[in-house]
């Protein structure tokens, strides 16, 4: 419904983090759009700017500070008074003391309050009440029976749960989206329905830890039915995200292989190769259960290409468990890998671990971990040279509108050239078999064979 102190005005909005941000944004994007607002591409054309933050890594605050100094100093708003609106996990954590670090914050709204920023924008435009900050958790509904503004109107993130109930001691999660709450099972398939039937042709579920849905719901987990159901809508491409692996069942894993949808590749975080760190982690399983169930997943799928999270000089990590860590990639091959320097977050048990190894250690153990991976990851490419590989097409290549870019089954990024007769906006949301003739480290290039469908 139109607001009249919003319609008209013009929103610039800004992502940061994890997946689980691109959804809210989405939603955020949707509110905007029913109270009649525009959606422009940046900031000087923008009288609302909505930012939605990440605070898993340090950098994250420091991003999200320098881009708040460039609204500051960007073009005068169109309509004449420009609103900075701060939401996410940065919101959420600091919610009105966010002001001593962005004292041109306008409107800062949580984890759990995005259905309440059209009032809080108008309160920031009305100077009803200074800084208008909603950061309440209790007692709110899922984003998902909010509006949406899909980015891609053939990819849906769909959230069955959110929160952690995992309190990894590096982590923030927790503390700023809050305990396990799952989503009525019925609600999840329903909207993956309806969905399908809008045109999407992927969908990824989301959740902080995927494998655990529905136990506080219906006492056990019940992620492998719910794999099942959603196969079952007519969906071509089904992911999901984030799955612990110390929750990841067998039954699940027959779901992910029985399911023709799931597409054959996996998130998995290991974070270290270390039994000792993964304890001070609490990530709650050894080295040894991780390989297993690497091996489990791979008796049931052979192809499954497997991606990971790997954290480099958590408090006392010695230069063996660095070792660990560089031995398990190497076991396990994975095909591609996010490796990170451990960032201290104040707050979580991990911060208070005194550590004295040198920055130029930890940093010389990352440049090691970074080479592997990339090494990995171009070796596990070349298993597709000369393969044909079916690709969900997304756009046109940012420096060459007649290169195509689009996804893998096993999530490889694929480059080719927008043959002659195709036009890019035909094809865009199709499905087309690429003939892979060049296998890169951090993606496959190749000539479309035959008919986009």
């Amino acid at each position: 419904m139109p607001r009249p102190l919003l319609a008209g005005r013009t929103y610039c909005l800004k992502t940061f983090g994890c997946q689980m941000n691109l959804h809210d944004s989405e939603r955020v994007g949707g509110l905007l759009d029913d109270c009649g607002c525009i959606e422009v591409q940046t900031i000087d054309e923008a009288d609302i700017v909505v930012f939605m933050t990440c605070c898993v890594r340090e950098n994250a605050d420091t991003r999200l500070y320098g881009q708040a100094s460039a609204v500051v100093s960007a073009a005068p708003a169109p309509h004449g008074q420009r609103i900075l609106a701060v939401g996410g996990c940065i919101a959420q954590r600091d919610g009105a003391a966010l002001r001593k670090h962005i004292p041109s914050v306008d409107v800062v709204f949580g984890t759990s309050a995005l259905a309440s920023l059209p009032e809080l924008l108008e309160q920031a435009l009305t100077g009803a009440r200074g800084v208008a900050v909603d950061t309440i958790e209790e007692g709110r509904g899922f984003s998902t029976e909010l509006p949406s503004h899909r980015v891609q109107a053939f990819h849906a993130w769909v959230p069955i749960m959110t929160g952690c109930n995992n309190f990894c001691t590096y982590c923030i999660v927790p503390y700023v989206r809050g305990r396990e709450k799952s989503r009525v099972f019925e609600r999840i398939v329903a909207e993956c329905e309806q969905l399908v039937h809008e045109g999407v042709r992927e969908i990824c579920l989301l959740g902080q830890n995927v494998n655990s849905y529905g136990r506080d719901l219906y006492g056990e987990p019940r992620f492998a039915d719910l794999l099942r159901a959603v196969g079952e809508t007519g969906i071509e491409r089904l992911r999901f995200t984030s799955s612990n692996p110390k929750d990841l069942s067998d039954d699940t894993i027959a779901a992910m292989a029985g399911t023709k949808a799931v597409m054959p590749q996996l998130h998995l975080a290991v974070q270290s190769g270390s039994t000792r760190i993964l304890k001070a982690m609490h990530r709650s399983y050894t080295r040894e259960e991780y390989l297993d169930l690497v091996e489990r997943l791979r008796r049931a799928m052979p192809d499954i290409a497997l991606s990971t999270d790997i954290i480099v000089g958590f408090p006392g990590e010695t230069e063996e468990d660095f070792e660990e860590t560089m031995s398990l990639v190497r076991t396990v091959g994975f095909d591609s890998a996010f490796t990170f320097i451990y960032s201290k977050r104040p707050g979580t048990p991990a911060a208070r671990i005194v550590d004295d190894t040198p920055h130029e250690v930890i940093q010389g153990r990352f440049e090691r971990l970074a080479a592997l991976v990339a090494q990995l990851s171009h070796d596990s490419n070349q298993k597709d040279l000369g393969q044909l590989v079916e690709v969900l097409v997304e756009g046109a290549s940012k420096r060459n509108d007649r290169v195509m870019v689009g996804h893998s089954a096993k999530n490889q990024t694929v480059h080719f050239e927008l043959p002659e007769a195709w036009d890019e906006r035909d094809i865009v949301g199709s499905m087309v078999d690429v003939r892979v003739e060049e296998a890169r480290t951090w993606y496959l290039r190749g000539t479309c064979e035959g008919d986009p469908r």
